[in-house]
C-alpha cells in the first residue's frame, strides 16, 4: 500500500494544474478575441469618420466653383458703446460690443482707415432704436443689416438687394431679382456683448 499511497497524493496534484492550465488559455483566449474585436470596432470606426470627411470635401469644391482656397475671415472688435436709446422718456440706454467679419486683412486695413467715422455712423444707427426693438431677435438681425449697409455705403462697397423685385408681365408674378454685384467684403457683424436697461 506504500506505493499506492505515493502514487495517489502524486496524481491528485496533477488534475487540479491541468485545470487551471485549460482555464489560463481559456481567460488568454477570451481577453485576445476582446482586444482583437476592440481593435477592429476603432478601425471600422475611424475608416466610416475618414470616409465622410472625404465626402464633404468632394463637396466643398464643387458647391464654391473656385479653385483658390478659402481663406478664414478676419475679425475686427470694435471698442465697447453705451448710447441713449430713443425710448420715450429717453432714460433707457444699450451697451453694445460689436465685431466685425471682414473678408481678408486688406480689408481690415481699409475699415481700420475709416473707423472713425463707421463708429459714428453707428452711434447714430442705434441711437434710432428702442430697447423693445433691441431685445427682439428680429431688431438685431437689421440692426447688423443696417451696420453693414452703412460700412458698405462709407467704404464704396456695392450692396446686394436683397429687396429688388421685377415684375413678370406674362404671369403677373413677382420674382426675386439677382444681384451681380461682386460679394461684400463687409461679411457679418457679430455681437458679443448686448445688454439694454
Amino acid at each position: 500500500m506504500s506505493a499506492a499511497a505515493a502514487t495517489a497524493p502524486a496524481a491528485a496534484p496533477e488534475a487540479p494544474k491541468k485545470k487551471s492550465k485549460k482555464l489560463l488559455f481559456i481567460l488568454i483566449g477570451v481577453v485576445l478575441l476582446a482586444v482583437l474585436g476592440a481593435a477592429a470596432a476603432l478601425f471600422i470606426l475611424k475608416s466610416n469618420t475618414a470616409g465622410h470627411d472625404d465626402e464633404y470635401e468632394d463637396e466643398e469644391p464643387a458647391a464654391s466653383h473656385s479653385s483658390a482656397p478659402k481663406t478664414p475671415p478676419v475679425f475686427l472688435p470694435l471698442e465697447n458703446m453705451v448710447i441713449n436709446l430713443a425710448d420715450p422718456g429717453g432714460n433707457r440706454f444699450i451697451q453694445l460690443g460689436l465685431t466685425l467679419q471682414l473678408q481678408d486683412t486688406a480689408t481690415e486695413t481699409a475699415v481700420k482707415a475709416y473707423l472713425p467715422s463707421i463708429r459714428s455712423n453707428i452711434l447714430v444707427l442705434i441711437s434710432q432704436r428702442t430697447a423693445e426693438e433691441m431685445l427682439q431677435l428680429a431688431g438685431k438681425e437689421k440692426l447688423a443689416r443696417d451696420i453693414i449697409a452703412t460700412i458698405s455705403k462709407e467704404m464704396g462697397y456695392e450692396m446686394p438687394a436683397h429687396d429688388e423685385v421685377e415684375d413678370e408681365p406674362a404671369e403677373g408674378k413677382k420674382k426675386k431679382k439677382k444681384s451681380k454685384a461682386a460679394p461684400n467684403p463687409v461679411q457679418a457683424v457679430l455681437f458679443s456683448s448686448l445688454i439694454v436697461q
